[in-house]
């Protein structure tokens, strides 16, 4: 083999992680808010988790029968309304990815510049 075929094999870009994940896009923050989440007509009330510019994590009080790629909206009173996607849901928790179109990633920008203060969480699951 050439010098020439070998710095062609290691001139290819990395590839993250063994199992070719998609990695978060922006850092989470632990949050004590509280919102609901709807889904067409069911509308669940839940707790904020964690919160990024691209998504969010709520505990949810009651079962929320919503697939992956479902579009939901969250309703908070601390930030104001999030459209986006479910991206997961396990074990009475959901993780949302705002919808790109809209103005949720501004919304949750002013609100941690405004009003969001890092807070440790209590309780762990």
């Amino acid at each position: 083999m050439s010098r020439d075929n070998i710095m062609q094999f290691s001139s290819k870009s990395p590839v993250q992680g063994n199992l070719k994940i998609k990695t978060r896009g922006s850092p989470r923050h632990h949050a004590r808010l509280t919102g609901q989440v709807r889904y067409f007509t069911k509308l669940v009330a839940g707790r904020v988790v964690d919160i990024s510019t691209s998504g969010i994590a709520l505990d949810l009080q009651a079962p929320l029968y919503a697939a992956a790629g479902s579009k939901v909206r969250v309703e908070c009173d601390d930030i104001g309304l999030l459209d986006g996607f479910v991206r997961w849901a396990h074990n009475g928790r959901i993780g949302i990815e705002f919808d790109r179109s809209s103005n949720a990633s501004a919304k949750v920008a002013s609100y941690f510049r405004f009003f969001h203060k890092d807070i440790k969480p209590v309780l762990k699951r």
